[in-house]
């Protein structure tokens, strides 16, 4: 591919309509423009490769396009065609961070006194602006503060923090969002599609993930996998391809720390130090993929079917409880901020390990040399199931199982047949999480012989019914309750007769939401307050105590 045909140069916007994202910052402009509502300094704002200085070059040709100050500039004119080629002599872009010093700045404001040359406004473009000089920023502020008519400046910076007060104040400020990866997908799928490259989306995830919100970058690597591949951009070799920035390593980290394996950790810790893999991007890239696993836990169909990593992201959602994702987070956040606090970024990382190993649950052994482990509880048969702390609503009290009374631990060991057990009183006695407790709570117990019980699940639920994954932590729970191997099977279509855990706490939840709305509604200070004041219940806003 030569030098002229970078897909991140080839398909660079050449106007707002082209844009990929970015709509809020669009739409200001068009407005502005429209209505010729010009300011005389804009400040955008945001990280590399949102589309700062071509939403700036774009601007440029709306204001000294020949047909007008219009937001859809001609492209056609010499302006907007001198603008896009880089001659337009009109058009000054400044890099403030080979140019910080003062006589820069003086130079380069000199010239702003001067009318246009040939277009209608002078544009002076100042990308990475708070590399300026504290006294480079004091010349430019008084330009800002008395502008000539026929000057505009565009400011773009990734760190506006530290540009001073006095200049933010004298600017409107648009901030440029990271590109959310399926819009990164959608932009490469068009690319490719009008290049006449094929493609996998698997491999077109991995890139925009890779990519971190930069739709330069995106484009990039595409270039790369595209000068890797033979032919086709598929996702086996995109995975090869990207190499230390494919992140299978992080999951290797959390299967380890379910399994208790400090050692195995600290051998990642050291490759990690070998393939010079940034510490504190580790950290930051464990707490993204965190925050997709509590997405997989809490919302699955948040995580897309192409997803390349769905299947390990799934599997590790079963592994861990949402508390443990939570906690691991938090670890995660705090010591990517700690990492400079540490005596080297190596000691910061696998502290942070440690630290997460140090608070997994009881039930995590660690490894020998890293934490002592921890003593197993004796083993003791497990209490028999009580009888219903609280007895269900009314009107599916009739629908409910009764209750067995309580058995002897033996007794409950021994149990030969029958649906004489409560599935709902035994489910608040099992320690389930995440898609193994909804199977649970979705299903009713259909029968209960010597060593298998077989579960009847609501027909709505029948996607659970190939979650293996659940049922076998399922299965493991009963085995664990009755102390003895336990073999689960899950039928689909639950009996008419009896309701499901679930249905249960609806009901419960529903009946105890009616009952707050009405108590509400009959207290003598809220009905005092309505007639004598017109005040109004708020609809939505009861909750019950």
């Amino acid at each position: 591919m030569s030098a002229t045909s970078v897909l991140a140069r080839k398909w660079r916007p050449r106007n707002f309509a082209q844009l990929a994202g970015q709509e809020h910052v669009v739409q200001a402009l068009t407005n502005a423009l429209t209505q010729n509502r010009l300011h005389h300094a804009y400040l955008f704002t945001g990280t590399r490769g949102v589309g700062k200085t071509t939403i700036a070059r774009i601007f440029a040709k709306s204001l000294n396009c020949e047909s007008g100050i219009t937001a859809e500039p001609c492209g056609t004119c010499s302006a907007c065609t001198e603008i896009d080629s880089g001659r337009f002599v009109d058009l000054i872009e400044l890099d403030a961070a080979s140019n910080t010093q003062v006589d820069n700045m003086r130079e380069l404001l000199e010239g702003a006194l001067y009318a246009p040359t040939s277009g209608r406004f002078k544009v002076y473009i100042i990308d990475e602006v708070h590399m300026l000089s504290k006294s480079a920023f004091n010349a430019m502020l008084k330009t800002l503060e008395e502008p000539p008519a026929h000057v505009k400046f565009i400011l773009a910076t990734t760190d506006p923090q530290k540009i001073p007060v006095t200049v933010l104040s004298r600017c409107l400020q648009f901030n440029l969002k990271q590109m959310p990866p399926a819009l990164i997908v959608s932009h490469l799928q068009y690319v490719l599609g009008q290049e006449n490259i094929p493609f996998e989306n698997g491999a077109l995830n991995l890139v925009a993930r890779a990519a971190a919100g930069s739709m330069r970058d995106a484009l990039s690597l595409m270039d790369q996998a595209i000068a890797y591949s033979s032919g086709k951009v598929d996702e086996a070799l995109v995975r090869t391809m990207l190499g230390a920035i494919d992140q299978g390593y992080l999951f290797d980290l959390l299967q380890l720390l379910r399994a208790g394996d400090g050692a195995g950790m600290l051998r990642i810790a050291d490759d990690m130090a070998i393939r010079s893999i940034a510490f504190e991007a580790a950290l930051q890239d464990m707490a993204t993929l965190l925050h997709r696993i509590a997405l997989a836990q809490t919302i699955p169909q948040a995580i897309p079917d192409d997803e390349p990593e769905r299947a390990r992201l799934m599997e590790l959602a079963q592994q861990f409880t949402p508390e443990e994702i939570q906690l691991n987070y938090q670890i995660a956040i705090h010591g990517r901020n700690e990492i400079d606090l540490a005596p080297d970024e190596y000691a910061g990382f696998t502290m942070t390990l440690l630290r997460m190993l140090a608070f997994a649950p009881q039930g995590v052994a660690a490894s020998a040399g890293q934490l002592a482990p921890k003593p197993a509880p004796a083993a003791a048969p497990k209490a028999a199931p009580a009888a219903v702390a609280k007895a269900a609503p009314a009107a599916v009290q009739h629908m409910v199982a009764e209750p067995a009374p309580a058995m002897q631990a033996a007794t409950v060991q021994t149990v030969t047949g029958g649906t004489d057990l409560d599935w709902n009183t035994l489910l608040s006695q099992l320690n389930l999480q995440g898609m193994a407790r909804e199977l649970a709570k979705n299903s009713v117990l259909a029968s209960f012989t010597e060593g298998r019980v077989v579960l009847s699940l609501a027909p709505q639920h029948k996607h659970l019914q190939s979650n293996k994954i659940a049922q076998e932590k399922l299965q493991a729970a009963l085995s664990e309750y009755f102390v003895k191997p336990i073999k689960l099977a899950v039928e689909l279509g639950a009996a008419k007769d009896v309701v499901t855990p679930a249905a249960v706490e609806q009901h419960e939840k529903q009946t105890r939401q009616q009952q707050a709305e009405e108590a509400i509604k009959q207290d003598a200070f809220v009905r005092e307050a309505q007639a004598q004041l017109g005040a109004q219940l708020i609809e939505g806003s009861i909750r019950p105590v």
